[in-house]
């Protein structure tokens, strides 16, 4: 919705009037086609080729949480995009990971960090962690039709909780189904191969170092097993986009800081191919 100061001078009247503190809402009052989910679709007629993000991975720690993806995204059997970002700050304290319609994922992010910031702005507080899981869901379930069509998006949610001194991580379904994750999570194609290596690497008191190295060992195995995965690119130096969210806030580690951790991995690997547990070590 574009505000038009240029006869008047002045914002419109929708800009003024006291009102939600959900920009959704307000959204849907104002320009409803802008919401993602009231897009008209043309008649199905089989599967809707889009680019889809893959692979999202999540692990708390004493202290906080880390949250990371592959960078691969995939369209059919042919990789779309090899260096796409899935792994987004949320606000201050919290980050999304997407999986699915990237397109539309992408979109949904962006929707929701105004969201956040809107109720921000308008309650003079923030919301709390809680709260900000709960909005997301009811923006994925707003997103039901279209995904019903194929165009589905099943983000990974984390974030550290002021009021609780820890980070918590919540998972969906495509109907906007939340659940809250304990320890660790993951979520896309290659969900099933990382969580089965975080669910033998995990403990709950790992490092943020250890929890780093976790979720990247995750998405390396995840990457072995789903062709739809991007695994660490030393060749092309695309390595998995890792974030930490802590009482300090959100950080997303350099290029660098992402290379040292995949390269240990694989270092470690070349030692050890059968010994995964040793990254860790």
């Amino acid at each position: 919705m574009e505000a038009n100061t240029r006869s008047t001078g002045r914002l419109p009247a929708a800009f003024l009037t006291p009102g939600s503190s959900s920009f959704m809402d307000f959204l849907s009052d104002q320009s409803p086609e802008m919401l993602p989910g009231n897009r008209s679709l043309p008649p199905l007629q089989g599967a809707i080729e889009a680019p889809h993000g893959t692979t999202i991975v999540a692990a708390s720690f004493p202290g906080g949480v880390v949250l990371a993806g592959d960078r691969r995204a995939t369209m059919g059997n042919m990789i779309a995009q090899r260096d796409i970002e899935k792994v987004f700050p949320a606000d201050e304290y919290s980050a999304v990971g997407i999986a699915g319609t990237a397109g539309l994922a992408v979109e949904m992010v962006k929707l929701f960090q105004l969201e956040l910031e809107h109720f921000e702005k308008v309650e003079g507080a923030q919301l709390s962690l809680e709260g900000k899981a709960n909005r997301l869901s009811t923006m994925i379930r707003s997103n039901l039709a279209m995904a019903m069509q194929g165009l589905a998006v099943v983000p990974l949610f984390a974030g550290y909780d002021i009021d609780r001194d820890k980070g918590r991580i919540f998972s969906y379904d495509v109907t906007g189904g939340r659940s809250e994750e304990n320890g660790y999570a993951a979520t896309g194609s290659g969900s099933i191969f990382a969580r089965g290596s975080m669910k033998k690497l995990y403990r709950e008191d790992l490092t943020q170092e250890q929890a780093l190295t976790l979720v990247v060992q995750a998405l390396y195995d995840a990457a072995d097993d789903d062709s739809a995965t991007g695994g660490p690119d030393v060749a092309r130096r695309i390595y998995p986009i890792v974030t930490v969210i802590t009482d300090e806030g959100f950080r997303r580690l350099t290029d660098q800081e992402s290379s040292e951790i995949a390269r240990s991995i694989l270092e470690r690997r070349l030692e050890q191919p059968d010994g995964p547990r040793a990254a860790l070590l």
